[in-house]
């Protein structure tokens, strides 16, 4: 353990039960920017639109090219900071969706809920006595 701790830049650790630390986590509560809020800016399909043209020149199946367009999706880029900046101003059914979608995570109960987080379960048990204040 001791030469993993050297490889990383570490001394080593030392565990204290009387140590200063906390296992509370404070969650960071995002500030959404002034005059920012462009739907358009929370994203870019420039890939994306062009391998789904590629895939529609393509000679295969229409069914392949369902599948491909469908697999294509994942390299449009998402730009986290500027969908919280829209989250903060759009109306409470897009900010529903928003959440389903877990393109911003406000309530971590929803998330579970939404099957965004999954925990195993030990976590699960832990969390339950959190809740319960044990």
């Amino acid at each position: 353990m001791a030469d993993q701790l050297d490889f990383f830049g570490f001394d080593e650790l030392k565990f204290d039960n009387d140590s200063k630390y906390t296992r509370k986590i404070k969650t960071p509560v995002y500030q959404p920017r002034e005059g920012q809020g462009d739907l358009y800016s929370c994203y870019d399909e420039t890939k994306y639109k062009q391998l789904v043209q590629r895939i529609n020149n393509s000679n295969v199946s229409e069914e392949q090219k369902h599948f491909l367009r469908l697999a294509a999706t994942r390299f449009i880029e998402f730009n986290y900071e500027n969908i919280a900046d829209y989250y903060a101003i759009a109306d409470k059914d897009m900010q529903d969706l928003i959440e389903r979608l877990a393109l911003v995570i406000i309530d971590f109960d929803k998330a579970i809920e939404y099957g965004i987080v999954q925990l195993d379960d030990r976590m699960k048990k832990l969390y339950q006595l959190e809740l319960n204040g044990r």
